[in-house]
This record gives C-alpha cells, structure tokens and sequence, in this order.
C-alpha cells in the first residue's frame, strides 16, 4: 500500500503543477501569449486527456516502469504555394511497457548515435518507429547509462518482495480466525488414517474466521495446547513500518505524506512540503522542464527567450489569513503590484493596479540622515 501512496502522491503532484509560457526579456522574465502548440501542450495535450490527467499519467509511467515516454504527434501544414511547415497537433502517453528504445550505432534508419522509440499499441496490435526528435522521454532519479532509467520497484525489490511476504502472512492469519498452529496431545497409538481424520476434524472446528474465538470440545485422554505466535513477539509491526520508510525514502516522499507523525507533527507539515519541493519535485521539475523545452520548441523560438517553466508554487499554498499578510507585505515593499496581488488571489485587475507602490517614508541608503544633517546646517545660519 505504501508503494502506490508515493505513486499516488508523486504523479497527482504533477498533475496539479500548471505549466505556464513565458519569454526572457533581459533580465525580466515576462508571461507570453502561447503559439498553436504551446496552447495544445497547456490547454489540452490531446482530445481526450486534460493536462492534469496527461501529466500524472506520465509520472505514473516513469515512477512505476523507470521511463515514460511522449509522443508529438505533427502534421505538415501547407503555407503558399511550395512552403509549408510541421506543426504539432498533440502529444500522447505511450504506456512504457509497450516500448522498447533502440540506439542506432551504424546508422540504420539514416543517422549514426541517435535514439529510436518502438512502440506496439496494446489496442491496435500494430508496432511504430519514432525518432527521438518526436517523442519526449522522461526517467527516474536512477540512471547508469544517462538514457534509460531504473524503476523504484526495481531498487527496492527485495524490500518489496518482503513486504509482500509479511502482507502474505497477515492474510493468512485473518482467514484462518487469527489462529495459529495447535497439538493436540492423546494417550495411545492411532494409525494413520485415524490421525488424518482427527485432523482434518479439529482443523475444520479451529480455522477460518468464522471459528474465531469459538469453543472446542476435546475428548477425555486428548489435549490440545495452542501453539501461539504474537505478532508483537515477531517485531512484525516494527519490521513492517520500517519496510514503509524504506519504499517512501526511495520515492524521495516525507513520512508526514504517508501519515507517519511519529516524529512530526501537522504543524510542520507546511515545512515538510517545502522540503518535498526541493529535495524531490525540484530534481524532477528541472528534468521535465529541459526535455519540454527541447523537443517541443523550435530553435527558432529558443533562441528568441521562449520556454515553459511549471509553478511549483501551486504546492506551497497556506492557508488564508498567511497568504494575505505574504501578499500584503510584498506589495507595500514594492516586489508585487497591486494587481500582481490581486491576480494570486484571483480578483480582477483594476485601472493604476500596475505600479509598484511603497511607503512614502521611505528613503535610498545613501540619503539616510540627509533631512537632521539639512536641519542642523539651517540652525548654523540663524534660520533655526
């Protein structure tokens, strides 16, 4: 269960993040109207995916098979009589298990030292070929050869594996009533078939839940001592959460997101997510924004300042009364604009909300003291 929790947490952390255009102007960093493709990749990747389903989707893929990869779908458009050019017109999750990545060494399909995709469509039954230049590839943390990634489940597959054995386990003692193995103890011999009956007997009686906590008649010459296992006596609870800790560290997910309050409380919950920002979704913010920005935009449109970036703010939100006294102090210090302000809070924008205001009382560093020293120097000529 703790394994598909940091699934869950990571690809749905994804999923809420938008992703927004913008142009480098200088040092200034300005919002763009978006191109044709640019709207598609922010408004909706393709006709039947929403972006938060189409980016927790990818995340899903590449937490759980190591790798998860994206196909741009292009056509060519017509433009006078002999141009035209390719423009894309989505963008589909391939499912990782049905593709395999091909390094082309000798030059096959024309070009030496570059990657191919082959994918077989589980609905279709048919196989395609892509270039790398088409198909976006995202993978996880783990990566030995810088091209493909390694799944978690693969790191963690003995803990995993242990963790599914002591799951195992407890289910076994549910069904059987939570009870465990007995002997039963008689005086005399008894041959063979006699003793399967006696046991096939008492097993029916003692094993599964609807026997638990009844009680069982014994014969006069017969005992019958329970053979108790606790499973505080094995360390199994211990073990167990130990096993949690270890698939939620490997996943880069905080205790607190897993309900472990042990050693946090709610209260700095708000710090662990901060945390979780920088030490996990930061690594993988970077890796999505660099292969977006690469294989969806054209040269010319990189170069000229354009890329995607997402808000990862949209996972630090605070409660109301804290994001106001944020907002408020950051437009009386002239880092928001008014309307800056209002648009986090979602109002509109209102005539003059677009300077940077600050308290009038204010003065530069090098003019402090400049009004007593002008104060002092009008007393000196008699015009106190």
């Amino acid at each position: 269960m703790t394994y598909y929790t940091c699934l869950k947490m990571l690809s749905e952390t994804m999923g809420k993040l938008p992703l927004k255009y913008y142009k480098s102007e200088g040092n200034d960093r300005i919002r763009a109207d978006p191109d044709a493709g640019a709207r598609i990749l922010m408004t909706r990747p393709n006709p039947i995916m929403t972006p938060a389903t189409f980016w927790s989707t990818v995340e899903m893929n590449c937490q759980h098979w190591g790798n998860s990869y994206v196909w741009i779908q292009t056509a060519f458009v017509q433009k006078g009589k002999y141009g035209g050019e390719y423009q894309i017109r989505g963008y589909w999750p391939m499912q990782s298990n049905c593709t395999s990545v091909i390094m082309d060494d000798v030059g096959v399909f024309g070009n030496a030292g570059k990657l191919y995709y082959r994918y077989s469509d589980p609905r279709t039954g048919k196989t395609y070929t892509f270039s790398q230049d088409n198909v976006m590839h995202f993978k996880t943390w783990c990566s030995f050869d810088g091209i493909m990634g390694k799944s978690v489940s693969e790191i963690l597959k003995e803990t995993v594996d242990g963790l599914g054995e002591s799951q195992r386990y407890l289910n076994g003692l549910y069904s059987g009533g939570l009870t465990a193995s007995a002997a039963l103890q008689y005086t005399g011999d008894l041959d063979k078939k006699m003793r399967t009956a006696l046991q096939k007997e008492y097993n029916d009686l003692l094993t599964g839940a609807r026997n638990a906590g009844k009680v069982v008649a014994v014969p006069v010459g017969m005992t019958l001592q329970p053979l108790n296992i606790k499973l505080t006596d094995a360390q199994f609870y211990e073990l167990k959460k130990y096993s949690a800790l270890q698939i939620a560290g490997a996943f880069g997910i905080k205790p607190n997101q897993i309900n472990d309050y042990e050693k946090s409380s709610y209260a700095n919950s708000e710090t662990q997510q901060l945390a979780f920002l920088v030490d996990t979704m930061l690594y993988r913010l970077t890796q999505y924004e660099q292969e977006i920005n690469y294989k969806s935009l054209r040269d010319q449109k990189r170069t000229e300042g354009y890329f995607f970036k997402f808000n990862e703010k949209a996972i630090l939100r605070t409660d109301a009364k804290t994001q106001m006294e944020i907002i408020k102090s950051a437009v009386n210090n002239g880092l928001y604009t008014p309307n800056e302000g209002r648009n986090l809070l979602d109002y509109p924008d209102e005539e003059g909300g677009d300077i940077l205001i600050v308290n009038g009382n204010y003065v530069p560093l090098t003019q402090v003291g400049a009004a007593y020293n002008k104060k002092i120097g009008d007393e000196g000529n008699g015009n106190s």
